[in-house]
């Protein structure tokens, strides 16, 4: 390893074959050398024996390094400002960074030595603490000296450091240091290794562009110039394998410009990773990567991915086997186009047999490369595939595939193919290649990462979103929901509607504050609350109330805003309630006239301590009732009243369905805040329950009350043509109205059918408050037996309480085609 060939004169700028001397010592933490290399030994004229143990400063006479009490081999001529006050500092001990530097020193017989040296710091459980190189700078350029022109241009020549990665070389320091250093362990030597590698790989900086890495190999590479001052490094082992850099012009052959060609490859990764990642979109990243490797690097590229990371379905489980299927999600080429999509379609689903390259690849994780793809080798790979002949797009051509990895696990692979007549694949592009792989890999695992949160976040969303019946009793309805372009795409919009008794709907629309997914947790809360106290037929102000103090129990983080709005279609009547959201628009039927309702504005639920009103609208069939969120109508720096002015005018267009009318508000107002909050949009057209599908009879609390509600129920339901549903009503009527009739204190008890759409409604009123219980079928159930028949025939049933006592109610199914027209009531 320290011996050297004595360079060659020329005329013509060559490449100098050749070894330098590299001497390698370890110092431990009090200045002694540890460790003692045969190079060390030739280049101060001390043996191993000799050197371990003694101060490492006494072996290393170095001019200007040691202070006035240096050792007497010290050179008197040369004053503190010659070379090497930095490596007298590091033999000291006084390093806290890599160093590196020239130095003078006396050697043997009074000759002056120009050094060239590297100093480490070194920590770790062992006693090593300084590793030094060091190198004669004279050898650079031949034993024979050199022209006064050609030295000032040496001395121009400094030691530095530079990223280990960069040199291929450096992954052979590992194996190479024991044998320098014998009697060094493994252990020792592999921390000594990991911590150069840390610090920074040696080199001679020759210029801002050249940089020349010292090898365990051949020690510090030659150097000879002639007339075109060309510098060069020196041939033979320097050169590493997979050189692809052509000779320079008038020159001879020059492997050594495997450095010009690592430099074209740092820049073309450098370059890479400035396109690619540019989107967290998943396909955009995908197409950016595989776009990158052509032409520059390859010829054609085609990019493959697991199923699980294409659907955003989060990690891949295990390793890839033979029934992993996967998607080819892009291909570029440069060869005229459409001319591979027939035999490697971009979209195809393909688990690839075992004995091919490509399963090689995806099984080990390692890179798979084949200089070149006999037609033997293509006709054998081309086999395994059924259906398909990929021998004109293997044959002859170089192959690398590279696999597309986040922590161990293979995510995909990518295909690179060169074509005949372009230098093949090599080591060195072997390398350049995982190191392409590996920073895509990184970002398509973000871009998946992405797309999983988002698929994860809007489930959710889509999951707490009610699906809203487009028809209930004398109403329909209309709905929308985008989600926010910031934080996920999820928020604390929604909206929703319950069925009351009496025919009547609840329509519902709340903002929880913030965005992101407490946001959405805090909404799904708070919606299912409403959905249950709404049930209970709650009043609308009572309602919120009994929100308010729910959220301030969850919470105090807990604020939205809500708008509750009763509809009963037989009254047409709307009874409002709002805590501090926007209030509603209603488009009149009548003239098309659209206003934004006056209502009470109430506190936002969760402030607490704040009092609720209801107002009282009343409507017309035909009239549109819109409610939305704050998203649709608030820009920043805007005042809010030009967005509820546009809400107006947009609500008021005419159109052909409630649907189209709902788009034509979010074409007009969707994009007046960016995006970037949620919206919610109900709209309600309010058709009302004309008075001749309703009939309402009063009943004495009388037993014998019984069979008249059952005689009243037959002839009105053959009034309207609902025979078919006789027999189940008759009986569901005089389960209920037995029950009102036995529970009822003094007042009179109501009995009303609605006819609506498909069902038949029918209320039970009394003056008692206690709620009916349905019990189970026990012996000692038998009270419960009414209720019992109720749960069983009818298609709904509940209860709830009013002021005036209790209501009961139950729907019946109207078969298809059963309604009639003419009305009756009593």
């Amino acid at each position: 390893m320290d011996g050297g060939i004595p360079p060659q004169r020329s005329r013509e700028p060559v490449a100098v074959s050749g070894r330098i001397p590299l001497a390698v010592v370890v110092v431990d933490a009090d200045g002694l050398v540890s460790h003692w290399s045969s190079g060390a030994s030739r280049l101060f004229g001390t043996g191993r024996a000799q050197a371990l143990g003694a101060p490492a400063a006494d072996l290393m006479p170095v001019s200007g390094a040691l202070g006035d009490s240096g050792p007497q081999g010290r050179d008197e001529e040369a004053s503190d400002d010659d070379f090497g006050p930095e490596l007298g500092n590091s033999l000291r001990g006084r390093v806290l960074y890599p160093t590196a530097g020239r130095a003078r020193m006396s050697g043997p017989g009074e000759r002056r030595v120009d050094l060239l040296w590297w100093a480490y710091p070194l920590v770790g459980p062992g006693p090593e603490r300084l590793l030094v190189l060091a190198a004669e700078s004279a050898r650079l350029f031949g034993a024979g000296g050199a022209e006064e022109e050609e030295r000032a241009a040496y001395e121009r020549i400094a030691p530095g450091f530079a990223l280990h990665t960069e040199f291929p070389a450096a992954d052979r320091l590992a194996e190479r240091l024991p044998d320098i250093l014998p009697h060094m362990g493994p252990a020792a030597s592999g921390r000594i290794v990991s911590q150069m590698l840390e610090l920074g790989y040696p080199v001679l900086e020759i210029s801002r562009q050249d940089r020349v890495p010292v090898t365990p190999d051949w020690g510090v590479p030659k150097y000879r110039e002639r007339e075109n001052r060309s510098w060069r490094a020196g041939a033979g082992a320097a050169a590493g394998p997979g050189t692809a850099a052509a000779p320079a012009p008038g020159t001879a052959d020059a492997p050594d410009l495997e450095y010009a060609a690592v430099r074209e490859r740092l820049e073309f990764l450098n370059e890479v990773s400035g396109r690619i990642g540019t989107s967290l979109d998943l396909a955009t990243t995908i197409r950016e990567v595989t776009s990158a490797a052509v032409p520059r690097f390859a010829d054609f590229a085609g990019t493959h991915l697991r199923a699980q990371v294409l659907a955003g379905e989060g990690f891949p489980d295990g390793p890839p086997d033979v029934t992993t299927v996967w998607h080819r999600v892009w291909v570029e080429h440069n060869d005229e186009p459409g001319r591979w999509d027939d035999t490697v379609p971009v979209g195809e689903a393909i688990a690839f047999p075992e004995h091919t390259p490509f399963f090689q690849c995806m099984v080990t994780g390692e890179p798979v490369l084949i200089p070149r793809i006999s037609d033997e080798l293509g006709d054998r790979i081309s086999g395994q595939f059924e259906k398909r002949d990929l021998r004109p797009l293997i044959n002859g051509r170089s192959i690398l595939i590279v696999p597309l990895k986040a922590r161990q696990v293979v995510l995909g692979f990518m295909v690179l193919l060169r074509r005949d007549g372009r230098e093949a694949f090599d080591d060195m592009d072997r390398t350049t290649g995982a190191e392409l792989a590996a920073r895509a890999g990184l970002v398509l695992d973000n871009a998946r990462m992405y797309t999983y949160q988002e698929n994860a976040a809007e489930t959710l969303q889509d999951s707490m979103l009610p699906q809203v019946a487009p028809r209930m009793a004398g109403c329909d309805t209309a709905t929308r929901y985008l989600p926010g372009t910031r934080l996920g795409r999820v928020g604390g919009d929604w909206f929703d509607t319950v069925r009351l008794p009496g025919s009547r709907s609840a329509l519902v629309v709340g903002d929880v504050m913030g965005h992101g997914l407490n946001s959405a947790a805090m909404m799904g809360q708070l919606r299912t609350a409403v959905q249950t106290m709404a049930a209970l037929d709650l009043p609308p102000e009572q309602l919120l109330r009994n929100l308010d103090d729910l959220a301030q129990r969850l919470g105090e983080h807990y604020l939205a805003t809500c708008l509750y709005v009763v509809y009963d279609p037989v009254e047409s009547v709307l009874r409002i309630s709002n805590a501090g959201h926007i209030p509603p628009v209603l488009v009149r039927a009548e003239d098309g006239r659209s206003e934004l309702l006056s209502i009470p504005t109430g506190a936002p639920i969760g402030v607490g301590g704040v009092a609720f009103e209801t107002a009282t609208v009343q409507v017309a069939p035909g009239d549109r009732l819109v409610l939305c969120t704050d998203g649709l109508v608030e820009v920043r720096g805007e005042d809010i009243g030009v967005g509820l002015a546009a809400l107006c005018e947009s609500a008021a267009h005419p159109a052909a369905s409630m649907d189209e009318a709902c788009d034509t508000i979010i074409r007009a107002l969707g994009v007046r805040g960016g995006g970037s909050d949620d919206v919610a949009l109900l709209m309600a057209r309010l058709n009302g329950i004309p008075p001749q599908d309703v009939a309402f009879w009063q009943l004495a609390p009388d037993p014998r009350e019984v069979g008249r509600a059952r005689r009243l129920v037959r002839e009105q339901l053959e009034a309207w043509g609902l025979a078919a549903v006789v027999e189940s009503a008759e009986l569901l009527v005089s389960e209920v109205v037995t029950n009102a009739v036995r529970h009822a204190h003094s007042g009179r008890v109501g009995l009303r059918l609605v006819r609506a759409e498909a069902l038949l409604h029918c209320d039970v009123t009394d003056d008692d408050h206690a709620l009916p219980v349905l019990l189970g079928a026990g012996r000692d159930a038998a009270g419960g037996r009414g209720l019992r028949v109720v749960n069983s025939v009818a298609r709904k049933w509940g209860a709830s309480r009013t002021r005036q006592g209790k209501t009961v109610w139950f729907e019946v199914a109207v078969p298809r085609g059963a309604r009639g027209d003419s009305g009756q009531h009593g």
